[in-house]
């Protein structure tokens, strides 16, 4: 209960970020996410130690305001963490088909929808999106280790192989032992099939 209400503690701290950047960005008066009740019911929830229920009060806040991207994640993520994978994707597929997001904020909603759906073992899904990543030129390093735990869970050694490779050229990061423990799986694939030939050259 006590690690939970750390987990959403980042929520709060966003809603809160979100209600202040906007006042500060527009002029005309508007409703300040900060003075309504449900806010501070939220946080209510969260100090008495009742994370459920401020959960379900910050979901219904995000079904009334559209714009607040930053908590969509932060929930996305929550629900996640607590292995309610479902309704992390729900929340992000309902972020990323917003047309008014900018490319980051896109993103972002890519890349954790990429993670809901790692996590639901939706592979090809998650691939589709950690590639799509790829193709923005965002967030590379994150959608490049993400695809080479895919490949691992799928023995795919080959993909395993080009991902590493391009993921110690964008970060910079040694992947010596996982490539060479990729050419070894290869090797032993290859013996198996009785290709010594291929093997060797593994």
């Amino acid at each position: 209960m006590f690690e939970l209400l750390w987990l959403l503690l980042p929520v709060a701290a966003a809603s809160g970020w979100w209600a202040a950047k906007s006042s500060v960005r527009r002029e005309e008066p508007t409703r300040s996410l900060n003075g309504t009740p449900d806010y501070f019911r939220g946080l209510n929830f969260l100090l008495n130690e009742q994370p459920d229920k401020a959960i379900d009060l910050f979901t219904q806040m995000l079904e009334v305001d559209s714009e607040m991207v930053e908590i969509h994640l932060a929930l996305g993520n929550l629900f996640r963490r607590r292995g309610e994978v479902d309704r992390a994707i729900r929340i992000h597929q309902n972020l990323i088909a917003r047309p008014t997001l900018n490319r980051d904020q896109r993103a972002q909603g890519l890349l954790e929808l990429g993670q809901d759906y790692m996590r639901a073992g939706l592979f090809d899904r998650a691939e589709n999106l950690f590639n799509e990543l790829g193709e923005m030129n965002l967030y590379q390093d994150q959608a490049l280790a993400n695809l080479r735990v895919i490949y691992q869970q799928e023995k795919d050694w080959e993909q395993c192989l080009r991902v590493a490779e391009e993921l110690e050229r964008h970060s910079g990061e040694s992947l010596h032992t996982q490539r060479a423990h990729y050419y070894c799986e290869l090797a032993m694939e290859a013996l198996s099939q009785k290709d010594t030939i291929l093997a060797t050259h593994c």
